[in-house]
């Protein structure tokens, strides 16, 4: 019998995607200062002091000039038990207007001093009057707490101390996300091991799920697409791990890993048919179809095309492909907050193109993904260059898989490119 998830508040993914915004070369400037908004809020409304030091302190952080021949994981006060790889890159594109206030950081600390206490106070008061149960609950928001500095360490001391299963592996799922949240891989493929053991070992079918779209987007940062396609897609219709990211992140992750990586029959089934996908990259007919269960994914449906996103924006009534997720993720869990529009033409266009051997609109998509997608996303962004350049050699092997001899000057043609851009 499973139970609700457990320490699912913090870390805040979220948070670590705009510190990475400041730090990218490609992410507009529009998006950079709303990102440094969001990361001064979150510091003040959480009292996140050691993260703020660990970002903005003038030798130690992180984000701060001075301090750029620091390694990221030395300015980290979780520097024994975890890395921190937040960043783009160690040297911002600018001066980042994010200023060390050595009053504010004091106030934080006193803050922060006086939470610990409220808490400690709670667990004293239930092993003096309570059950295993509410001294389990006062532990636990003290490990919340610590999730912003201390994260691995007080993680540890609370899973020791628990029994119970579905807590245990909700620890670890939090320690995943830990990992995740400062980039260290090494901490997040540790921790999945954990969590695949307890699951195991018996885990509720909630927690089973949740750790599928964990594994697959841990395999996706070390850019092993082929083997997180499958669990990247299958998470799409049972998907409820809002605290590991948006509906439309993984609808983004499951499309580019399955446009990668599977062979041409199961690219059709999986990607181009699927209803959940058809749902947000197919034309309106499609959308609404899928989302009433009209169509059905797999090698035995019907050989309908997706149709080119720009020809569906170009129809009268049909619905623009940027769509706002929130509804269509199912099932139980913590619901994220509204998310915002997001414009899947360009996905859209790769698959379409991909499968109907569309070469020069194609490339056009695979660049136009490279901007909207590859560049912006802290998961994507580090294998960008490698992503395009696969992709391109899986339009050349499909190309070359339909005919016995092809020129080169043929070949650029139908590309849209140079025979120099092909011999690169």
């Amino acid at each position: 019998m499973g139970s609700d998830p457990q320490y699912i508040k913090f870390p805040d993914l979220t948070l670590a995607q705009h510190v990475f915004n400041l730090s990218n070369p490609s992410c507009p400037q529009t998006v950079r200062q709303t990102s440094l908004e969001k990361v001064q809020d979150a510091i003040s409304e959480n009292k996140m002091a050691p993260f703020y030091r660990h970002l903005a302190h003038p030798v130690e952080g992180i984000l701060n000039h001075s301090g750029e021949g620091v390694p990221q994981h030395q300015a980290s006060s979780t520097k024994s038990l975890i890395t921190s790889n937040m960043l783009a890159s160690r040297k911002s594109p600018q001066k980042i207007d994010f200023p060390w206030d050595e009053s504010l950081y004091q106030s934080l600390v006193e803050d922060n001093k006086k939470e610990l206490d409220a808490f400690q106070k709670e667990e004293d008061e239930a092993e003096e009057a309570a059950g295993d149960t509410e001294v389990l609950a006062a532990r636990g928001k003290r490990a919340e707490f610590w999730a912003r500095d201390k994260a691995i360490e007080s993680h540890e001391a609370l899973l020791e101390k628990t029994t119970f299963l579905g807590t245990k592996i909700d620890l670890v799922l939090a320690m995943i996300r830990i990992g995740l949240f400062f980039g260290d891989t090494l901490s997040v493929r540790k921790n999945i091991e954990r969590a695949n053991t307890l699951i195991e070992s018996g885990g509720d079918w909630d927690r089973r799920n949740r750790l599928k779209a964990y594994k697959g987007l841990h395999l996706l940062t070390i850019r092993s697409y082929s083997v997180a396609a499958p669990l990247l897609l299958d998470s799409l219709s049972t998907f409820t791990s809002y605290e590991l990211c948006s509906y439309s992140a993984l609808v983004i992750y499951s499309v580019l890993a399955g446009s990668l990586s599977l062979k041409r029959v199961d690219f059709k089934a999986k990607v181009v048919d699927a209803p959940e996908i058809k749902a947000i990259l197919g034309s309106g007919e499609d959308r609404v179809a899928a989302l009433t269960g009209e169509v059905s994914s797999g090698p035995g449906a019907k050989d309908e095309e997706m149709k080119d996103a720009s020809t569906s924006r170009a129809t009268p009534g049909a619905a623009t492909t940027a769509v706002n997720l929130t509804t269509l993720g199912a099932g139980s869990g913590i619901q994220a907050e509204a998310e915002a529009p997001v414009d899947f033409s360009p996905l859209a266009n790769l698959v379409s193109s991909l499968y109907n051997g569309n070469y020069r609109s194609f490339f056009v998509a695979l660049a136009a993904v490279e901007d909207n997608f590859l560049t912006q996303d802290r998961y994507l962004y580090e294998h960008r260059a490698w992503f395009v350049r696969e992709m391109r050699l899986r339009a050349y092997q499909q190309l070359l898989q339909s005919y016995r001899v092809v020129g080169l000057n043929s070949m650029a043609s139908d590309f849209g490119v140079t025979v120099d851009f092909l011999d690169r």
